[in-house]
């Protein structure tokens, strides 16, 4: 590995539905003046907060960034490309969906022109915590409007009680809404377009509604079949992780470990560790590094291992861009059936 790993800096995002306080994750930051609804962990303007490139916004060090250490099919991306967040919800989030990217390309292209397919895996959630996501069997854009006319829009989609562990894949496309109570970290292609279709009639500090854009909503919205919904991770053994789910823009892995143990650097591209539980340190080949719950970590591609040595039982989750043709063959090499692997693999 010719570089070492850094740290990223998150930056916090406030939100008419967020919390007042986001303790455990981040202990320093409750009793907060407006409320927080997202911890942006790997956001372009995320700082880079330790090793050769402290100092510099996420976005400028991966302009810096050797080839080498992105991976060989991410050396030519001019954009960093995995965005990483907590969600800390206390009220509803508006029901919305996400573009996928040929649309995006065509009718977004002062937003970025990119859509966004998601993955969210619970970290924490209070009895009774739902989110909505996908739609009944039989909704048509008929049925859609003249919900949304009645306040009955909920009424048409699949809630989903959760709770710690679970995994949801939420391709664009799908309309949905988080409920209050839970925390989630969310892997997504680097979009931030999002179509509010329902509000519950809510305002903005200055007494307004927010923006409602149905019209493309309706546009981009899958009415039929969807791969969306809450996904059975495969358990790597011989690795000792789950893959959580994975597709062309993302894969996400979730590791646990009660003792010390290994984590394989990635030759072909470059990992993002998220730390979800625990603290303690990392080693790599020519150093070392404290993590603590919370903080998100670049890890550049390579051969070796970074080894984990937990303070308590630590938890991570480990996110990249995946060549989904070897991640297939290395599900298939590992005892796993074509029936398997398409539980959490989607093209």
């Amino acid at each position: 590995m010719k570089s070492a790993p850094f740290r990223i800096a998150p930056d916090f995002a406030p939100r008419i539905w967020g919390v007042r306080s986001l303790a455990p994750f981040f202990p320093q930051k409750e009793k907060l003046a407006e409320p927080i609804g997202e911890a942006w962990l790997t956001g372009r303007d995320c700082m880079v907060a330790d090793g050769a490139l402290c100092g510099r916004h996420l976005q400028t060090a991966w302009r810096e960034i050797p080839p080498s250490d992105r991976g060989p099919r991410l050396a030519g991306e001019k954009d960093f490309p995995l965005l990483v967040k907590l969600i800390f919800p206390a009220d509803k989030l508006s029901i919305q969906v996400h573009p996928g990217n040929a649309y995006a390309a065509l009718h977004e292209k002062a937003a970025g022109g990119r859509g966004k397919t998601e993955l969210w895996h619970v970290l924490a959630a209070e009895p009774g915590a739902c989110l909505l996501l996908g739609l009944k069997p039989g909704t048509t854009e008929k049925s859609f409007r003249e919900a949304i006319a009645s306040n009955r829009l909920e009424e048409l989609f699949e809630k989903h009680t959760v709770a710690p562990g679970d995994t949801f894949f939420v391709p664009a496309g799908t309309p949905h809404s988080i409920g209050p109570g839970m925390v989630l970290c969310e892997v997504q292609e680097y979009s931030d377009l999002t179509y509010r279709v329902y509000d519950y009639g809510r305002v903005d500090a200055a007494g307004k509604p927010r923006e409602l854009r149905v019209e493309k909503a309706l546009e981009v919205i899958h009415f039929g079949a969807s791969p969306a919904g809450k996904v059975k991770p495969l358990p790597r053994r011989p690795r000792d992780c789950s893959l959580l789910a994975a597709c062309p823009h993302f894969a996400a892995e979730r590791w646990d470990f009660p003792r010390p143990g290994e984590v394989p650097l990635s030759p072909g591209h470059f990992d993002l560790y998220v730390i979800l539980a625990g603290s303690g340190h990392f080693e790599w080949l020519d150093g070392e590094g404290a993590f603590q719950r919370g903080e998100a970590w670049f890890v550049p591609a390579g051969d070796g291992i970074v080894r984990m040595l937990p303070d308590e039982r630590t938890s991570l989750l480990r996110a990249f861009v995946p060549d989904l043709a070897a991640l297939r063959a290395e599900l298939r090499s590992e005892g796993f059936s074509e029936p398997e692997i398409a539980q959490v693999v989607f093209e």
